[in-house]
């Protein structure tokens, strides 16, 4: 176990160390105060200049963990815009898991989570999402894929890792019971915490595949020289229009206030410099919105 860890960690060092290669490259430009804007914040948080953003662990490119409160990456890019903009510091702090980052939000330690986090119609029944990213999920497997998952129904009679109370956890589930029930062989569901620790997973051969989200497991991939590669690309793989964003409280004046931060730096050509530098590029959506798997966004 205590190996495994300190692969896992030097995995996540060789993330970051290409993320901050991959900082140098671009310039974001710096923003002005918008004091409308700042006025719309909620009092505690003007009164206190500033608001925390919990995350539950690095998310490359957009949240790249270095310490308990040092952050690089796209998020921590778009975040300190709309520091800037808002005239607030926007800091960071992690927990273990998706579960400890809602509760965390909901009990009003943290203000928010910028993720991205999956918007998904059942979890706005507690929260609100500030949606600024379109995602497709998809596998991390060994190369040449030699297992051959090429699709969700592929995927029967492997053991594949996933993210822990994760959209993609859920998904992989069901599609075990329906490979139980069409006479299939079972998957191994293997749910870990973190990134790295599912990705090492996939490169000891301890799991044979990872299903993630695409543009983590792009950056992740890209470091194994050659070890994995993507499956399963160009399919819905159970997801339909997967839009991902930020997370406040039910109700929170907060989301209003982030949504038309976004579009501003939407506007200005921010969110799409900072997107493209982080090789986002298919990610990217034309403006932002308010929980949009709850609307039917197309």
């Amino acid at each position: 176990m205590k190996l495994m860890k300190m692969a896992s960690a030097a995995l996540l060092v060789t993330s970051v160390l290409a993320g901050s290669a991959m900082a140098e490259e671009t310039a974001v430009p710096k923003q002005t105060v918008n004091e409308a804007l700042k006025a719309k914040l909620p009092e505690e948080i003007r009164k206190a200049g500033s608001m925390i953003s919990v995350n539950n662990g690095s998310f490359p490119p957009y949240e790249i963990v270095t310490g308990t409160t040092e952050m690089t990456g796209a998020s921590a890019d778009l975040t300190n815009a709309l520091g800037e903009l808002l005239g607030v510091e926007i800091k960071h702090a992690t927990v273990s898991g998706l579960s400890a980052l809602l509760s965390g939000i909901n009990s009003g330690r943290y203000q928010f989570a910028f993720g991205p986090v999956g918007d998904f119609a059942t979890r706005e029944e507690a929260n609100d999402f500030v949606d600024y990213v379109q995602e497709y999920v998809v596998f991390a497997v060994q190369n040449g894929n030699p297992k051959g998952i090429t699709s969700l129904d592929a995927a029967c009679g492997n053991r594949i890792a996933v993210m822990a109370a994760g959209s993609a956890e859920k998904v992989i589930k069901a599609q075990a019971e329906k490979c139980t029930k069409d006479g299939k062989p079972a998957i191994e569901v293997q749910s870990f915490t973190d990134q790295p620790s599912s990705i090492l997973a996939v490169r000891s051969k301890r799991s044979d595949a990872f299903f993630s989200s695409q543009a983590p497991l792009t950056y992740f991939v890209q470091q194994t020289n050659g070890q994995l590669e993507l499956a399963a690309t160009g399919e819905k793989n159970g997801f339909d229009n997967l839009y991902q964003g930020a997370v406040v409280p039910k109700g929170s004046p907060l989301a209003e206030v982030l949504h038309d931060g976004l579009k501003i730096l939407m506007d200005n050509g921010t969110y799409a410099i900072i997107m493209k530098k982080w090789g986002l590029e298919k990610n990217m959506i034309k403006e932002p919105g308010i929980n949009l798997a709850g609307k039917g966004a197309k």
